[in-house]
Order: structure tokens, then sequence, then C-alpha cells
């Protein structure tokens, strides 16, 4: 059982690095307090690799990809335009509200069990349940898929820190975006070419957008500080 649970983690560890889930953890720490996405993440992870476990060792069989690619799409489409009204309204609003939103921890066991199911994480643990101990493969692979997204955690709430809470909450939006179109292009429909070109689009356009109003925010800075002296000493 030791090696099982040496050998999961291992492989999963390896296989999350610069997996999607890793990005969507730390869009989601951009977001929110640390513990409630490594929370999210921990339940998730608990799911997707308990199922992975059945079907490896107990059922050997497989899962329809594209339906559940399509389902994950749709789902990250939806959280892109949540995530995008609550900087709208955060904006709006005279206090930083504090408190976590409403299902956030749904929403994240959520996102990931979708985005596992059909994962080449998922596959490995699938194999390695057929050949080892169940319960080591299940306890080793929750735990790597754990370890390597908290390094995404860490990587999130450093940004949160030295970040603008607006420019956060358009990042994450954007991000859940990409994610949702690919997942729709590549997964469900099989097109990755398009897939690419979309999401690449995507990036440009928002990315080009924001530079220039960056820009012009750059602009307006000191033609506003050339205004406060003349101001301040009018009668």
């Amino acid at each position: 059982m030791v090696t099982a649970i040496l050998i999961s983690l291992a492989v999963v560890f390896v296989a999350e690095l610069g997996d999607k889930s890793q990005l969507i953890t730390m869009t989601y720490a951009l977001r929110h307090r640390w513990w409630v996405v490594l929370s999210g993440v921990a339940i998730a992870a608990t799911l997707v690799h308990g199922l992975s476990v059945a079907i490896g060792h107990f059922l050997g069989l497989t899962l329809p990809d594209r339906p559940i690619a399509f389902a994950g799409a749709i789902a990250f489409l939806l959280f892109a335009i949540w995530t995008w009204r609550e900087g709208r309204a955060d904006d709006g609003a005279d206090e930083v509200r504090v408190a976590e939103p409403r299902f956030v921890i749904f929403a994240i066991v959520s996102s990931f069990v979708l985005a596992e199911l059909g994962d080449k994480t998922m596959l490995a643990t699938v194999t390695l349940a057929s050949d080892h101990n169940w319960l080591g493969v299940w306890i080793g692979a929750t735990v790597g898929m754990v370890l390597a997204d908290g390094v995404a955690i860490a990587a999130g709430v450093l940004l949160h820190k030295r970040l603008p809470e607006g420019f956060l909450h358009r990042l994450a939006s954007m991000l859940f975006l990409v994610f949702g179109l690919w997942l729709l292009f590549d997964g469900a429909l099989g097109l990755r070419w398009v897939a690419l070109a979309v999401t690449g689009s995507v990036v440009v356009v928002v990315g080009t957008v924001a530079l220039i109003r960056f820009a012009r925010r750059q602009d307006s800075a000191p033609a506003a500080a050339s205004t406060a002296p003349s101001s301040c000493n009018s009668p």
C-alpha cells in the first residue's frame, strides 16, 4: 500500500504541473481566500480520484469524453460571466466585500470535477488502480493533486497581494472564458485548430484593450496632477 501511495503521489503531482487544473486553481486564488480554494480542491480531488479508482479497479469502464467536455465548457463560461458581474458590482460598491461569494466551494468543486473527468491525470489514476492497491492509489493521487494545486494557490495569493482588485476580476473572468472556449472547441467538438485560433484571438483582443486602457490612464495622470495645484490656490 505504501508503494501505491508513493507512486500515485509522484505520478499525479508531475502530471498536474502545468495542467489546466493548476491554472484554474490560480484563477480561483486570485478571487477567494486560500483556505476556501484549498478546501474545494481537496474535495474535488477526493471525488475525482475516488471515481478513477472505482473505474480502474472495480468497473473497468470508460467515460464519454465529449459530453463531459461540453458540460465543463458551459460551466466555465457561466463562471466567466459570474466573475465579471461580481467585478462590476465590486467596482460600484463603497467598500470591498470581504465575505466569500455564495456557493464558491460548490463552484470550485464542480469546475474541477468537470475539468478533470477524462483528463490525463484521471486516466493515470485509472491505470494505476488497475495494477496497485486501490486505497493507496486513491490516497496518493489525492495528495499529489492537492500538493500540485497548492503551488498554484500560492502563486494566486502572491498575485492577489500585488495587483488591483478590478484587474484581478477581469483577469479571472478572461481565464474562465478561455478555459470554456478551449473545452468547447477542443474537447467537445474535437476542433483543436479552431480552439487555438479562438482562444488566441480572445487573449490578443483582451490584451490589446487592456494595454490601450492602461496607456490612456497613464496619459490622463499627468493632466490630473497638473490641475491639482491650480485648484488648491484658487480663492
